[in-house]
Parts: C-alpha cells; structure tokens; sequence
C-alpha cells in the first residue's frame, strides 16, 4: 500500500504497516502537558499508583497559561507540578519560560517523523517539523506517562497544495485564516492535513509554525508539513541527529486533494464568535477596535513582533487603544528586548506582558471589558474566549493587529506599508 505521512509515522512507531482507520497503540516520543492540563494528569497518574513514569526523559510540563500566578489556589497546583517533576526526573519549564508550544520547537524537542503529544488542543503545531503533533485529554497523557505509549485511531489524510507566492501583505496568519475560512470548522475533522505545493518555498519555520497551530480549528486531528532545506536549515542549530524524515509514498491514497492559489490573497480577518468567520480585512474596515493583542502561540515568535514594529515605529498607537504584547518564550523576549523591539512597544504606549499564552484564554491579566472590541493575534475568538462573554475577539495578523492599534479600527495594514517592506 502507498501510504501518506502520516500513515508511515504511525507505522514506524507500531509493530506493523498501517493505514487510515485502524486503532493502534504506537509508542511515543514526547508529551507534554501544561498548568492547565497536567495538574489532573498527575492526579489521574497517582490513582493508577504507579511511582515511576515510563520514561521520564519523554514527558515535559510547562506553566505558561497562568502566568504570573493569579490567585493561590493556582499557586498550589503550580507548586504541584513543580514537586511532581522533582520526584519523577521529568522536565519541567517554570513561569516566564514561555509557551509550550513555542519552547518545544525553540529548544530542540522536536524531531521529523516522531510522535509528539500535547495535552492542549494546539500541539498540532509540531506538524511543522515534519511530526506528527496532536492534542490530548489530561487522562490519556496521564496514560503516556504510565505506559509510553497511547491509543490511536489512523486519520484519513488531506492533501492541501498551496500554489502562487503570496503578497507581500499577506502573512503566514492570512494564509492560515484564509484557509480556516474556506475548509469551515469541521471540514478535516480527525484528519492529517499534509501540506504541499510551491508556496511553501516563501513560508519560513515561524509561518510554518504558525499555520499547523491554527489548523486544529478545521476540526484536523493533525497537520504536517514535509521535510526540506527549511526544516534542515532550521533543525541544524540543534545539532539533532537520530531523526527519520517522512515523505508519503508516490500514489499515497488521500481522502480528499484541495488546492489552493495564494497570489491573490489579501490580508484577513475572523469576525466573532467562529474562527471560521473569515472576511477579508478591507470588508470589515472602519470597525471600532479597543484592545489589540500581539503575541500568544501563535504570532508571539521574533518575526511576527518584528512586523508588527515595522509599522509602529513610525506611527502612533490611537489614543485610547489598549495595546498588550506578549512574546511567546523568555528567549524571543530577550531578543526583541537587545534589539530595541520591546523599548519601541513600550514607548508608543504598549504594555509588555511576560512570555506566556498572556489573556488569550482569559487565565492571566488582560481580560477586555463590556463591550470591547478585541484585534488579537491569537487562534481562537470563541464567545467568552478571553474571560468575558461581553467583549468581541477579531483574529488578525500582527500587521493587521498593528494597523488596527494605529488607527483604532479594524484597517487594511497595506497603506501602512513602505515599498521596500
């Protein structure tokens, strides 16, 4: 049988070839679990009484939704996670490291053809690196940490070809919207989504990082990109070795092949409450806009602060405007911090919040009052996303998130653009 990426991955961590619809038990390279998943993982785990994880070296935990610590009941679970991991030698990323997401691929973690398991609804970010990355429930990474390895049910696989090189407006976000948008939110649901096409040549590791996060929200069990000189240019600061690229075999069997042509597209935007209800940025213009967030898993990486201060170093922030930037890991807050990123935030009236998911999910300061209109550079936009039912979440990219903060509405960022950008 000619099998798909995801078809071999599986495979290669079974005892035998397998292919779309099987349930299998494969072993696992990683998991990871953060302060809003792992305290009931460790609870579940320690019902089990079992005293020592399978393999220690494979499971991370990581604080980064509540951060800094809201209240004391949450300083317990932290300092439950912390004791946990000091007893069973796994690792654990303390406060103000960053996000999960963004430290895993940022330190090294993740290697092409492994099995990486998170247990939050975005770890099908890890895609980008040629693995496959998915989410989990508390019980089942509580399974992992017992046993090292998981059920899994083989998904049906997509192949989505992107064609055309996009405009210089349009970034990893738009394209990622733009394809939420068009696929609707239960289109892929428990499928792989394999990327291919030439558009990929112009998408860096951040781009790449950032459209697998938001694919989840097509309903993808996961979403993979292929193996090429960016993933290698971008694995080979690490020095990793031991890793098995995968490529599906030629005449791979795909559920469905869905083409899409990127030259024309323009900058994008989801309107509340669905992530999926996607206009182009131009035909919501002029729409209010109090609260603009730059960062979380999503666009919180070096680049995407970058652009955002590519047009606010010489423009304004609108009076009135509450403008929160969260960097994504303490490492990009270190670099944006040396090149004068975070004094060029700071100076135009921004508040610098510390690496972590921020007030994407309403767990950590930043929640948006009655009625506020919020411009976020987050994945999700859910009624009562960000901590109050009252507000309303628009999801842009951190160009559009920077144009909105300038002008205090919802605006086409490419006026706001040199030529030489």
């Amino acid at each position: 049988m000619n099998r798909t990426i995801v078809e071999k991955i599986i495979s290669n961590h079974c005892d035998h070839p397998v292919s779309a619809g099987e349930v299998v038990i494969p072993f696992i390279d990683l998991a990871m679990a953060t302060d809003g998943s792992g305290p009931l993982s460790i609870e579940l785990f320690q019902q089990m009484q079992i005293n020592e994880l399978r393999d220690p070296e494979k499971i991370i935990m990581v604080l980064d939704h509540y951060v800094p610590c809201p209240n004391d009941k949450v300083a317990r679970l932290h300092d439950m996670m912390r004791q946990f991991c000091k007893k069973t030698d796994c690792k654990l990323f303390d406060l103000g490291e960053g996000i999960g997401h963004q430290l895993l691929p940022e330190k090294g973690y993740i290697k092409p053809g492994s099995i990486v398991l998170g247990a939050d609804s975005h770890s099908c970010t890890y895609g980008a690196l040629n693995a496959l990355g998915t989410g989990i429930g508390s019980s089942d990474f509580a399974a992992v940490m017992a046993t090292g390895k998981l059920w899994l049910k083989v998904p049906v696989s997509v192949k989505i070809e992107l064609k055309g090189r996009p405009a210089k407006t349009v970034t990893a976000k738009d394209l990622a919207l733009y394809m939420v948008g068009k696929l609707g939110n239960e289109a892929a649901n428990y499928a792989s989504l394999e990327f291919c096409g030439d558009t990929l040549s112009t998408l860096d590791m951040d781009d790449r990082l950032t459209v697998c996060n938001m694919m989840v929200e097509t309903g993808a069990k996961c979403a993979i990109m292929p193996f090429d000189q960016i993933t290698e240019n971008f694995l080979s600061q690490f020095h990793s070795t031991g890793f098995q690229p995968v490529d599906p075999d030629p005449g791979a069997d795909y559920d469905k092949i869905i083409e899409f042509e990127v030259h024309n597209m323009v900058p994008q935007i989801a309107a509340p409450h669905q992530v999926d209800n996607i206009f182009a940025v131009s035909e919501l213009e002029g729409t209010p806009i109090d609260m603009v967030i730059i960062g979380t898993c999503t666009n919180g990486r070096l680049k995407d602060l970058l652009q955002a201060a590519s047009l606010l170093r010489e423009h304004q922030k609108a009076p009135g405007v509450e403008l929160l930037v969260v960097p994504a890991s303490r490492q990009i807050y270190s670099q944006a911090a040396q090149q004068g990123i975070l004094e060029l935030f700071s100076q135009n009236g921004a508040m610098i919040l510390p690496p972590g998911c921020g007030p994407c999910c309403g767990s950590s300061a930043g929640i948006p009052g009655d009625g506020k209109n919020v411009l976020s550079t987050a994945n999700r936009n859910f009624l009562g996303r960000m901590g109050n039912v009252n507000a309303n979440i628009y999801l842009g990219s951190p160009l559009t998130a920077a144009a909105a903060a300038i002008t205090g509405k919802i605006t086409d960022p490419g006026e706001w653009l040199h030529d030489d950008f």
